[in-house]
């Protein structure tokens, strides 16, 4: 299982949809738990079918929060 640190949202810069780990996505068949960085490669924002480069983290690496700005 994965660390609670590691287990952060992120949302697409097209439409606002936020993947929630601790939620999955029922529509693509991910089960809860599942970190953003585990969704397969071909994994599609359920509501805009953005792809996960589309996405930026919330917290965690790579996030505004991290960077601290």
């Amino acid at each position: 299982m994965a660390a609670p640190e590691d287990m952060y949202q992120c949302q697409t810069v097209n439409c606002g949809y936020i993947y929630d780990p601790d939620r999955g996505d029922r529509k693509g068949k991910v089960p809860k738990g599942t970190r953003f960085q585990d969704l397969p490669d071909d994994w599609k924002c359920p509501v805009c079918g953005a792809g996960k480069k589309m996405f930026r983290p919330l917290a965690g690496p790579g996030s505004v929060a991290k960077e601290g700005i």
